[in-house]
């Protein structure tokens, strides 16, 4: 794809500066730590850009999506990025949205997709499972037939911001005969719906962002099952190529690597900036050009699926390396500021913690713990390196 600025996306990218400037809440701007914020500072951003018409780039335009060019996706991605606006939630927007625009029904659809897109629903993402992460296809969790209703037993976890979600999409067994993939079904379940229970999972870094989820007996009606029974791997493996190219996280990487540049200007060596040190200098380039060929690739698949196109080995790629690019801005982050990273930031649970040194250390620490996690999630890079093999080089 042709990726030189025309007059008409410079125009773009100044009307989308310009709309963040104004619109964007002033107080959560700059914010890099989603597990600090509040259920309706998530929310805030993304209810004023639904009343804009911008909160789905990605959805083709007859279910309230913007009709962007792939070039303008990526210049709105970009000024949110530099910006530091709130992250949009992904789960609604880009992991079951295209799923129920895509195989639900027409009923579904009608219900469903506008209030994803207003936000009335906040979904969470019921995929793993304690005995079930990587090896997605041996969950246990199950769904039996009951009269119009299907009966769910079992447990998931780390479901990402359950405590705020009113609606989880679920994996679960339907035919416990049948080989691994083939016997399991997608439904759409309401948090509310009794027998549903959350139980928190406190991080390495002390924050609250995932859950163990518990249903007993939760009785969903028939009409929520997408598409048809037991074929519920299909529509997973769809969902979770869309998830992987988001977690890329491209454009946020080259904010946070702009940081870790700033950071090593100001942090000195025997009085010399550590930006100026051969070997710290060189890190930084060596993640400086893997970052660029990453958006390239990124834009390659953003052409592809303006063409209708669905992700394919690419997505892996796309987790795989952008994954280990954070993890890796994260680990200069914390060389950078060397002890001033030791002491955890502060928080409203924790009135003992330290703050020393300068601000820009406050957090280097947490983001990095809260990084390892990356290349686990969405299914463990390990595994993505198997589909790549399949895929690609058909072994």
């Amino acid at each position: 794809m042709d990726i030189q600025f025309t007059p008409e996306d410079l125009a773009f990218r100044d009307e989308v500066r310009e709309f963040i400037a104004s619109e964007h809440p002033k107080d959560l701007l700059g914010i890099r730590y989603r597990q600090h914020l509040k259920r309706e500072d998530i929310l805030a951003w993304h209810q004023i850009l639904h009343q804009k018409g911008w909160i789905a780039p990605n959805w083709p335009v007859e279910y309230g999506g913007t009709g962007w060019t792939p070039m303008q996706r990526y210049i709105f991605s970009e000024e949110c990025a530099r910006a530091e606006t709130v992250t949009i939630l992904p789960f609604g927007l880009n992991m079951v949205g295209p799923v129920i625009y895509t195989f639900g029904s027409p009923e579904q659809k009608e219900h469903f997709l506008p209030k994803i897109l207003s936000a009335e629903h906040w979904w969470c993402q019921g995929y793993s499972e304690p005995e079930a992460g990587s090896d997605l296809a041996s969950l246990r969790t199950t769904a039996v037939l009951d009269g119009d209703e299907y009966v769910i037993n079992g447990q998931k976890t780390w479901t990402t911001l359950a405590q705020f979600a009113n609606w989880i999409f679920v994996l679960a067994r339907t035919d416990p005969e049948a080989k691994p993939q083939a016997g399991i079904s997608f439904f759409l379940v309401d948090m509310n719906t009794p027998g549903v229970s959350v139980r928190p999972i406190k991080l390495i870094d002390g924050s609250y962002e995932v859950n163990d989820t518990f249903f007993d007996n939760v009785r969903v009606p028939r009409e929520n099952m997408i598409g048809e029974e037991n074929q519920g791997w299909t529509y997973a493996k769809f969902l979770l190529g869309h998830e992987r190219v988001g977690i890329a996280g491209v454009a946020r990487s080259k904010t946070a690597l702009g940081y870790v540049r700033d950071m090593a200007v100001h942090e000195l060596i025997d009085g010399i900036p550590l930006a100026e040190e051969d070997g710290f200098s060189a890190k930084l380039a060596e993640v400086e050009i893997d970052l660029t060929a990453l958006e390239f690739t990124e834009l390659r698949a953003l052409a592809a699926e303006s063409q209708g196109h669905a992700p394919g080995a690419e997505a892996s790629i796309l987790k795989i390396r952008g994954t280990e690019i954070q993890q890796r801005i994260t680990e200069l982050a914390v060389e950078a500021v060397a002890h001033y990273g030791f002491p955890k930031e502060p928080s409203e649970d924790d009135t003992t913690a330290l703050e020393v040194g300068p601000e820009y250390a406050i957090g280097a620490v947490d983001n990095y713990l809260q990084m390892r996690k990356t290349s686990i999630y969405g299914g463990s890079n390990e595994i993505q390196r198997n589909i790549i093999a399949k895929m690609v080089l058909g072994l």
